[in-house]
């Protein structure tokens, strides 16, 4: 049955000079299916604009480099991008000040990542988009002699017993098989994989690696499937085909 994609889900830029909001806050919204990016300034923010759209931009008010609220201007100027400021203050003339310049809403620090999703989900259903979390879709894969199921996480292989992958295990398969031959840094591999798991480090990434590298060692030919590339990451050395069941 011919692959069919699903649903985008919606993009998110975090921009937060605190990593111990910014990392923690990016993880919660992967785990309400958004898709999250994240800048720690300014300039890290433009860049990423330059090569990537976005539905909602959550910007800090106070950033190294930068004024949020001039910011918010300049974005509001530039493109119809919607932004949520995020900010320590509660004055109302700063709310006020927000909003005149564009901003779409306004959140005061420290709240709850909750609270935030409901502003996301509100900001969108202006936009005309619609937010709910997608019913799981049973996705298979064919790679190497290897059938994939993302529903039951078991592979398969003519002439080989079933093989049960754990839920990190099965997450980390399914982002090699949806980048096959594609080189993944440790911290593309932690992005990646990090909208369930609230615990992932490059250490975690190797041990998945390598128990992921000795449930696919069928034959000495399976062994070099998953590749360490020496200072990039990791290579699924394979072509996939995928479908929907």
């Amino acid at each position: 049955m011919p692959f069919a994609p699903a649903p985008a889900a919606p993009r998110v830029l975090v921009v937060d000079d605190h990593r111990k909001i910014r990392e923690p806050l990016a993880i919660y919204l992967r785990r309400h299916s958004f898709e999250v990016r994240t800048a720690e300034d300014a300039a890290g923010m433009w860049q990423l604009l330059k090569t990537q759209a976005f539905d909602v931009i959550v910007l800090d008010v106070l950033l190294p480099d930068g004024d949020g609220f001039e910011l918010c201007n300049q974005l509001h100027r530039r493109s119809n991008t919607p932004v949520i400021l995020l900010t320590a203050r509660d004055a109302a003339a700063d709310r006020i000040r927000g909003l005149d310049l564009g901003a779409d809403d306004y959140i005061t620090k420290p709240f709850e990542p909750r609270e935030l999703v409901a502003r996301l989900n509100s900001v969108l259903r202006r936009q005309g988009r619609t937010h709910a979390p997608l019913a799981p879709t049973s996705r298979t894969y064919g790679f190497a002699g290897w059938h994939f199921s993302t529903i039951s996480a078991v592979l398969t292989r003519e002439g080989c017993p079933p093989v049960q992958l754990s839920t990190a295990e099965s997450r980390l398969l399914q982002v090699f098989l949806n980048h096959p031959n594609t080189l993944l840094p440790r911290e593309r591999l932690i992005d990646l994989t990090a909208a369930a798991d609230s615990d992932v480090s490059d250490r975690a990434i190797d041990r998945q690696v390598s128990r992921l590298r000795r449930k696919l060692a069928h034959d000495t030919e399976a062994v070099d499937l998953l590749r360490t590339i020496w200072g990039g990451g990791y290579l699924l050395a394979a072509d996939v085909t995928p479908c929907v069941s």
